[in-house]
Parts: structure tokens; sequence; C-alpha cells
């Protein structure tokens, strides 16, 4: 039975042999497929990474914290002392005005007045008096006066009566003064006690409560508070803290979208109400207070959360835009410093001016102005261009740089500094404005104005080099940078949506 089984173990090792090198050779195969694969898919992506230039919306917002409130506070006090007997509303109650909230102790004042009315009667008694010792000083007089012309009575008798009816009318005049004295007294102390009950000055929602039935209030000083009422939840507002970097952008009327941490899933908005000129200085950085307003007729938010909020300065809409690393990147091959070669045209001031002027209502004859200024001004920069191009060839086949221009020829390298100098931007607008002096002057003021705030714009503008990948390879296009949102940039230029622009150079594959 045992040697039967030997062939059979011989036969079966071929077999398993054959299995294991199969196995192997798929594995090395489906390496190998990889490895082509991936080579394959390097080579179509290419030697540089890219971004596409799109269509779309820029939202340029300044980030800030801030905390609601409600847009008007009222904080109810004492203007009395005394011990708190009874309170009559607590936390959240919603209150009208004239609403009792509280009493304090009324005895004090309720003793002063029944003293000050008994005063009251003590001089009332005492005018009567005096009256009496009038009239009887008014008749003493009158007989004397009366027996001095018959000469019965001397005249010094009858000065004596005289003197004696000015003293009582005097203290007539006294005893009705101390009445009036202790009528307003008296009156003091009404009001005092009347102070005792106290009332909601507003409609609205108690916020706080400070004080509890038995506590002594005391107002020597300054007025105790008792209360805080809000008067109306149903608008509120936040008070945010804007780095000074940032305050000049800001204005009333602007769009914020915010959020609390109560409502994590919800975004609010509110309107910029008031830019605050009362700077604060914390630990050298200097901030300035926004108010914006909040519509809260929902009851959502409540006074006190923290806010995080954006506030909306700047919205650009259906515009070119590109990432950001778009604008950075430079061929490793180019020296630095020197400017790109074979730089293509980008978006020329006479080009945005042109755009511009087209969405004014211009006539024929301003028209033709503008066509007319703008076809000179083409034709003197095409001088120059070629006056710069004779230089530069100069200056190569003597050997050395750019320095034999034309004198008074400035060459702003694309790319580098971004926007223009106060002076160069000063010098741009005069020369702008003495080659588009004949469409200037066919212009009313309000277009005047509106075409010199556009040419102010266009000579500040930040003018970058770009690369467009064209054929595999980066073309260098000079574009005007607009709005950013910190990951895209709005561009102006010769580049169109669906333009690839190179972001940076992958590592060569070894």
């Amino acid at each position: 039975m045992s040697q039967p089984s030997r062939p059979q173990a011989r036969r079966s090792r071929p077999v398993l042999f054959r299995v294991v090198a199969g196995i192997a050779v798929l594995v090395l195969l489906g390496v190998g497929i990889g490895f082509w694969r991936q080579q394959r898919s390097a080579g179509d992506e290419g030697a540089f990474r890219t971004a596409m230039v799109e269509r779309g919306n820029i939202r340029v917002a300044i980030s800030s914290t801030g905390t609601l409130s409600a847009t008007s506070t009222v904080t109810v006090g004492s203007q009395i002392s005394g011990q708190v007997t009874e309170i009559l509303v607590d936390f959240n109650d919603r209150v009208t005005q004239g609403q009792v909230l509280a009493r304090i102790d009324p005895k004090t004042y309720e003793a002063q007045i029944a003293q000050g009315n008994a005063q009251i009667a003590s001089a009332r008694a005492t005018l009567e008096q005096a009256q009496a010792t009038q009239r009887n000083a008014a008749l003493d007089y009158q007989r004397k006066a009366e027996l001095v012309q018959r000469q019965l009575v001397a005249r010094s008798d009858v000065d004596l009566a005289r003197t004696a009816l000015d003293q009582a009318n005097a203290q007539v005049a006294a005893a009705r003064a101390q009445i009036q004295q202790q009528t307003a007294s008296t009156q003091t102390t009404r009001v005092n006690l009347d102070r005792t009950v106290i009332r909601s000055p507003v409609d609205g929602v108690v916020l706080t409560r400070s004080i509890e039935p038995g506590q002594t209030v005391a107002a020597s000083l300054q007025a105790p508070e008792l209360f805080t009422i809000a008067e109306d939840l149903s608008q509120m507002k936040i008070e945010l803290a804007v780095d000074e970097a940032d305050i000049g952008q800001v204005k009333p009327g602007q769009g914020v979208s915010f959020t609390v941490d109560a409502f994590p899933d919800r975004q609010f908005r509110g309107q910029v109400q008031q830019v605050r000129l009362a700077a604060t200085t914390t630990n050298n950085v200097v901030t300035y207070p926004v108010v914006v307003a909040v519509d809260n007729s929902d009851g959502t938010l409540l006074p006190g959360l923290t806010v995080n909020a954006e506030i909306e300065v700047s919205r650009r809409d259906d515009v070119l835009k590109v990432a950001n690393a778009a604008l950075r990147f430079k061929p490793a091959s180019q020296p630095a410093g020197a400017a790109p070669a074979g730089l293509r045209g980008g978006t020329g001031m006479i080009d945005d001016l042109a755009t511009f002027v087209a969405t004014l209502e211009l006539t024929p004859a301003q028209q033709a102005a503008f066509d007319a200024d703008a076809a000179a001004a083409r034709a003197r920069q095409e001088e120059m261009r070629k006056a710069m191009e004779t230089a530069a060839q100069n200056a190569q086949r003597a050997g050395g740089s750019a320095g034999g221009m034309p004198p008074g020829m400035v060459i702003q390298r694309a790319g580098q500094g971004g926007g223009a100098s106060g002076q160069m931007r000063q010098r741009m607008l005069e020369r702008f404005q003495q080659n588009f002096a004949g469409f200037l002057a066919s212009l009313d003021d309000a277009q005047r104005q509106a075409v010199q705030r556009q040419l102010a714009g266009l000579a500040g503008a930040r003018r970058v080099t770009v690369y467009r990948l064209e054929n595999g390879q980066p073309v260098p296009v000079q574009v005007r940078v607009g709005a950013s949102d910190g990951t895209s940039t709005e561009i102006a230029g010769a580049v169109k949506a669906g333009d690839l622009l190179v972001t940076g150079e992958r590592a060569s594959v070894q």
C-alpha cells in the first residue's frame, strides 16, 4: 500500500512549483502595470501644478467678536433710603410702564408728613394771632391819627401807634412765610413717600434683580441699582471690537453675518449701525467699537451671548477669480529681479478705462472725443514701447543693461512691488488727464467726477504677472488684481474663464 504513494508525491511537486511560479509572474506583472500607469499619469499631468480661472463671486469680510445686548437697557434705582418690604417682580418678568416693582417701608415718611401737617397748623394759628394783633394796631393807629388832628394826643403817640402797626404787619408776613415753608417741606416728604413705591419707567423685561425683601437700601451717596430692564428684546445690538487696520473699510449699512455658541447650526444676520470714534487701547492694540443692529423678532437671541461676526466690507459678483497660489508663482529659471521674458500685454489703463466708459450714458460727441483721445494715447504708448525695445537692443549689443533707455523713461517691472507708488500714481494720473483732456472737457460734473474716481482707482491698482499654461509651457501674462477673500483673488486682463494658471512646479520623477 505504501509503494504507490511515492510516484504520486513526485508528481505533486512539479504542480506546486508551477502554481507558485504563476503567482509570482502575476505579481510582477501587476507591479509593472502599476508602475507604467503611474509613469503615464505623471506624464499626462505635466511638470506643473495649475489652477483654473473661474467665474464667480468674491466676498471680502472682516472677522470680529462681540457681545449681544438689548438696544436700550434701563437701570432702576432708589432715590431714598429704607427697608424693602415687598418685591412684586422677578427675573424675566415682562413689565409695563408705571407698574409697581417693589415697595420700601413708608412709615418714616408718613410720620414726617404728620409732623409737617402739625407744623403747618401751628403756623396757621400763629398767623391768626398775628392778624389779630395787626387789626388791633390798625384801629389804634386810626384813632390816634384822628385825635392828633384835634390836638388831643401827642404826635409821639401817633408815631408809636404807626410803629406797632408796622410790626404787626411784619408778624403777619412772617407767619404766612412760615406756613409756606412748612407746606413745601411737607410736599418734599410726600414726594419721598411716593418714591417708596418703585415703578417701571418703561415697557420691557426684567433682566436682573439686585434686592431681596427685608434688605435695607442706602441712598445717601448714590442711587442703588435695584433692577435692570431691557426695553425691547425684539431689536438687539452687538458691540464689535474692530482692529484699527480694518476700521477704514467698515461703513454704516454693511451686512453682518454672525454665529453664537448657543445655536451653532444657525447663522444670523445684522447690519452695521454705527462706527464709534471712541478708540480703546489694550496691550498696544487699538480697536474701535462698531454697533450692529440685529432683528430678534422670534426671541431666539439672548442678551450677553458671545458673537463671532463677519462684516461684509466688499462683494464682487460674477468676476474672474483664481487661487492665490497662482499670483505667487515664479519660474525657477527666472533670475531674481528680472522681468519675465515674452510678457504679454495685460490689462492696460486705456482698456480698463474704455470698459468703464462703456457703462456711462455718453452722447455721440462725448464718445467720439473719448475714441479720439484713446487712439492718440495708444499711438503714444506704441511709440514708447518701440523706443524701449530699441534701447534694450542697443544695450544688449553694447553688453550693458537697460541703462541706454531714453532720458526720463521709467520701466515698472511687472509683478514687482504690486501697486504703483504715490509719486508714480500721481504722474500716471497727470499724464492720463493730459491725454484725455478733450474727453474730460466734454463731460458734465457728475460724469467727470466718476471718471476721475475710476482713473484714481486704476492708477493705484496692483498688477502682477501670472503664468498661463499653453502647450505644456508657462507663458507670462500681466493681470490686474482686485478683491481677495484670502483664498481666491479677482483678476482682470488677458485671461478668460477656463485658462490654467501655473501654481507650482512638480518634482521630476527619476
